[in-house]
């Protein structure tokens, strides 16, 4: 039997990845608000084939819960994380190719953002958004965007130098072509693994300044007012409200971060092709 190679493994995890993802994204979106909605009947249970997660002081479904928490936390996260990154890709490729003093202002903004501490900022964009979904995605997104920008800046300030942008630069192209036809090709794989490499951060931050009481309001299922709601009755022994929750949290951020290593195992020549 034909031993499998690297690539063909890797592609197969990142797939395995992106579809366990999916389908948790997918089963937030499509489950009934009833199937983790209060039950007073069936308050504080322990897990059981019944109830997987257990159940929490109103008696909701606490795996039906996390798993809703967790598909509004891929799908803010998606969205915030992909505004953000194309920001950092705009910003980067404009700051290397024009220079001069765009450049200076663009890394003063982006060493502006980095000097404030990162929970900080996304509470302050959150507070000032007026919280909610709104607020969440605008402070995510608006705060993710610098350590990309240097980033993709330090690639196009590399290809900037390369014969061939020199070539087409003295054969009378503008800048904006220069950037756009022969600088932003070869940023693409760099943007790409950027922009999966955002996902597990956005998620992260989604639910600690929810948890903060800065992020969605109380009445949504996420999985920062789940485990601020679990602080409150873990001492009376339900342990369930915060282990399963918070392990799930970890898992998917890993499995973003291994995504994002797959990727740029992929996206890399050096390695594509083993």
């Amino acid at each position: 039997m034909k031993k499998m190679n690297r690539r063909t493994k890797t592609v197969m995890l990142a797939a395995a990845i992106l579809l366990i993802l999916a389908a948790i994204a997918i089963a937030g979106l499509v489950m009934n608000a009833d199937s983790y909605g209060p039950d007073y009947g069936a308050k504080k249970l322990a897990p059981s084939a019944a109830h997987l997660f257990g159940t929490d002081y109103l008696g909701r479904d606490m795996f039906c819960r996390t798993i809703k928490g967790l598909s509004n936390s891929i799908l803010l996260g998606t969205a915030a994380a992909g505004f953000s990154a194309c920001v950092a890709l705009i910003l980067g490729i404009v700051s290397a190719a024009i220079g001069g003093t765009v450049d200076k202002v663009i890394s003063y903004l982006v060493d502006l953002f980095m000097g404030i501490p990162h929970m900080v900022l996304l509470m302050l964009i959150s507070f000032a958004a007026g919280k909610g979904l709104k607020g969440v995605i605008l402070g995510v997104a608006l705060s993710h965007w610098p350590n990309l920008t240097r980033v993709i800046r330090g690639e196009v300030l590399q290809v900037k130098n390369m014969q061939f942008v020199k070539a087409a630069q003295k054969l009378g192209k503008t800048k904006t072509q220069v950037a756009y036809q022969h600088i932003f090709p070869h940023v693409v794989s760099q943007f790409i693994v950027g922009l999966i490499l955002l996902f597990p951060h956005a998620i992260l931050h989604e639910a600690g300044i929810t948890f903060l009481g800065f992020g969605l309001s109380v009445d949504t299922p996420a999985i920062g007012i789940i485990l601020s709601e679990a602080l409150k009755h873990i001492s009376t022994g339900m342990w369930w409200l915060v282990l399963f929750p918070g392990g799930l949290l970890v898992l998917v951020v890993m499995m973003f971060d291994k995504l994002g290593d797959y990727i740029r195992l992929l996206i890399d020549p050096a390695s594509a092709q083993e």
